[in-house]
């Protein structure tokens, strides 16, 4: 059995919202350990179908074996999301009745050391998702220029000492390459002041996040995958994308308005010239995980649940 532990968030919100038909298609785009697919397979007939998309293969292990004997149709494919229109056609799928998003970095990465997710543990500085992929949080650190980092930094990691933490890693790699998570953590709290680290959050954390999601390409693809997931769905389909932080609920956000919207005219104007159509209508506002959620999983404090239905 693959030790992949993993805790769903918003998990029987998500799958209320997704799940409409349980003869449909549905297709969970951040499998990790299954937790959410396991919830949609349950609800689902023996002509329902299910597909999990995820570009780390231990997670690929874990929920093969933890979806085994469902009765419903099973596909597990090895890729990232924004490989869901190329997954879907060589399944011959062409349209499918709802798509979950699951964007948090699983409990499985950040706990297991030698992934280099975490600040809390020694270890390669690594950070892939996809333990193929090209790039390293050791090649950012030491190979990005100072300028580059601080915009990452800043950006991604909404960090108010973006400038001077890339000052300090750059002093130190100077001196020798930052090969670990806890000499990247060295660096930060060299860079941050005593008295701004007694307060908030460990100082590493958004430094950590900004490289992690640097490395993973997190932000690019997002908007071209749920655009992407949209056209996909089903007259009624649902798309829930479930986010851990504001850059990505922006995003998301943004992104499921504009579906939203019928005309994007000039006010001025004074009839609508761009015959744009409205591809979807939203569902709610954003669902927020109960006090009892955050009590028994606090990484689930940030969560935000958000749902569109095709039109």
């Amino acid at each position: 059995m693959v030790d992949f532990q993993h805790t769903s968030v918003l998990l029987h919100e998500s799958v209320d919202y997704l799940v409409t038909a349980n003869n449909g298609v549905y297709v969970d785009c951040t499998l990790g350990g299954a937790g959410h697919s396991a919830a949609i397979a349950g609800r689902l007939s023996s002509e329902g179908w299910l597909i999990g998309l995820d570009q780390d293969p231990v997670a690929i292990a874990a929920a093969t074996e933890r979806l085994a004997g469902q009765q419903c149709r099973i596909s597990i494919v090895r890729s990232n999301f924004s490989g869901l229109g190329s997954v879907l056609a060589k399944l011959g799928v062409e349209l499918v009745d709802g798509v979950l998003f699951d964007l948090g970095v699983s409990s499985y990465q950040l706990d297991t050391p030698d992934r280099g997710f975490s600040y809390m543990q020694d270890a390669p500085l690594d950070m892939r998702m996809d333990p193929d992929g090209s790039i390293t949080a050791m090649q950012v650190v030491n190979e990005y220029p100072e300028r580059r980092l601080a915009e990452i930094i800043a950006d991604y990691g909404e960090e108010r000492w973006a400038k001077r933490i890339a000052q300090f890693i750059v002093k130190e790699r100077t001196v020798k390459p930052l090969r670990t998570t806890y000499d990247l953590v060295e660096a930060i709290k060299k860079a941050i002041p005593a008295a701004a680290r007694r307060e908030g959050p460990h100082p590493a954390k958004r430094t950590f996040q900004a490289i992690r999601i640097e490395v993973n390409n997190e932000l690019g693809i997002l908007r071209d995958a749920f655009i992407a997931a949209i056209d996909k769905l089903k007259p009624g389909g649902r798309i829930c994308i479930i986010t851990f932080h504001s850059l990505e609920d922006r995003i998301a956000k943004q992104t499921l308005q504009d579906a939203a919207k019928s005309c994007v005219c000039p006010k001025e104007m004074p009839v609508c010239v761009c015959k744009r159509q409205t591809k979807v209508k939203l569902l709610s506002k954003p669902i927020v995980p109960s006090e009892q959620e955050v009590r028994a999983n606090p990484r689930a404090r940030s969560a935000k649940l958000r749902v569109a239905e095709k039109v």
